[in-house]
């Protein structure tokens, strides 16, 4: 979380930096006219580059993964710049609007026409002038057309197949935003540093527009196979998809994900891996019934479907440290630690290891499965369900496994029981990087 927190922080501090360079923003603080400009120019700047940057971060660059510690966190820093954006365009058009409102309601005397403000501009921008109002009117309906498709985004209750197609809208609307700030950015902007900043981040933002409505996002690492085998797991609502690739797969890491398409009206889902590499073109995916379409896999797959793998993702990697490792894996969790046990097995070394599974929904052949996997790779298993007075908390986690603090502490499961675990071992001295958690939250 580190560096998504860096970055989100240094780019609007950068931007203001530059800003400061170019605007008259202290010769205008005294007057309500001249600072309504400032404040317009300064929001659309910072609102056009927060979506630039999260429009980029949505076709979801491989280049930057390793730096921000996975996908999930890329993701994460998407969402926060997308949340971002929404509130300063409501701060733009609420200081573009608003003073006309009141002008119009003779609550505010409408600013004297300067010579100033007519300054005649040559080439390009007196062309660019031309299109201020149709600029104006773009920027206003794509501002709400924004909001719209932001807010639903970040409703849970929203379904994720219309998400998923409505999502890719925003595409669209940002790259009407680019037109209604090209036209009505400064001159003095383009021609200053911050201007160079803007024309590279939009044209970016554009191109990754395009790929997303071309729907080429990921299709470079998509590889079509079929459904091998199913087993399902009643009890704890879990289902083992077995896949066969047609195509070549780069192999993966145990603990990494993949987004899996089962059908195209619904899109691409992440699942965790929960097999090892054995570079026969096979791979596994442990599903749990969370959602209205997850519940519907057990019914609806069938062996020899056809599906689309995309991957694979993510620095869930279990690259450590420290002489030894703490893994915990609440409910499917245990998805990317299957995988990593039968990478263990083949070895059996796995003996500086110990596993936390934690289970409100136990499943016998599910839990006898991972207890054969443990002990072939040496790892203490400790399997604690909640109705059997097994609630893991971190108290008796350090009591369990004394030698925490000597341990790199891998993570996966519920947010609120990761966020509690985190807390509590950097509270008693674990220091925060030997602390890994899939934010495994793609919405």
């Amino acid at each position: 979380m580190r560096q998504i927190k860096l970055t989100y922080v240094a780019l609007f501090v950068g931007l203001t930096l530059l800003w400061l360079l170019v605007d008259d923003f202290i010769m205008a603080r005294y007057q309500f006219w001249p600072l309504r400009k400032v404040l317009v120019h300064y929001s659309g700047v910072l609102g056009i580059v927060a979506m630039s940057v999260a429009m980029v971060l949505a076709v979801r660059p491989r280049r930057f993964e390793r730096f921000f510690d996975g996908l999930d966190k890329t993701y994460r820093l998407h969402k926060w710049l997308g949340i971002s954006a929404l509130v300063i365009a409501i701060f733009h058009w609420g200081w573009g609007q608003i003073p006309k409102w009141l002008v119009g309601f003779g609550w505010l005397e409408k600013p004297a026409r300067r010579g100033g403000d007519g300054q005649l501009h040559e080439g390009i921008f007196a062309l660019l002038q031309r299109f201020r109002g149709l600029a104006e009117t773009i920027g206003e309906w794509a501002f709400y057309a924004a909001a719209i498709l932001i807010v639903l985004a970040l409703v849970k209750r929203f379904p994720y197949r219309w998400f998923f197609k409505t999502h890719r809208w925003l595409a669209l609307v940002y790259l009407a935003l680019v037109a209604h700030s090209v036209v009505l950015t400064p001159p003095d902007y383009w021609t200053s540093p911050l201007g160079l900043v803007l024309a590279v981040l939009m044209a970016s933002g554009s191109v990754a527009a395009c790929i997303s409505l071309l729907r080429r996002i990921g299709r470079k690492h998509q590889v079509v196979g079929r459904i091998e085998s199913l087993t399902h797991h009643r009890e704890n609502r879990v289902l083992r998809v077995d896949i066969k690739l047609d195509g070549p797969w780069p192999g993966h890491k145990a603990g990494q994900f993949a987004f899996v398409t089962f059908d195209d009206k619904e899109g691409p889902h992440p699942f965790s891996l929960s097999s090892a590499w054995c570079n026969d073109g096979k791979l596994a995916f442990s599903i749990k019934g969370l959602g209205d379409y997850t519940r519907t896999l057990p019914d609806t797959l069938k062996v020899g479907d056809a599906v689309k793998v995309e991957g694979p993702y993510g620095c869930f990697d279990f690259h450590s440290r420290k002489p030894r490792q703490i893994w915990v894996a609440g409910g499917i969790g245990i998805a990317p630690f299957i995988g990593r046990l039968q990478a263990l097995a083949a070895s059996g070394k796995g003996d500086n290891v110990d596993l936390f599974y934690c289970t409100s929904a136990p499943d016998q052949s599910f839990i006898e499965r991972i207890r054969e996997l443990a002990a072939r790779a040496r790892v203490r298993l400790h399997v604690l369900v909640a109705s059997e007075g097994g609630r893991l908390t971190p108290e008796r986690l350090r009591q369990l496994a004394p030698q925490w603090q000597d341990s790199d502490v891998w993570f996966c499961g519920p947010a609120g029981f990761g966020e509690d675990l985190s807390r509590d071992l950097q509270r008693h001295g674990l220091p925060p990087r030997d602390f890994h958690q899939e934010l495994f939250n793609m919405r």
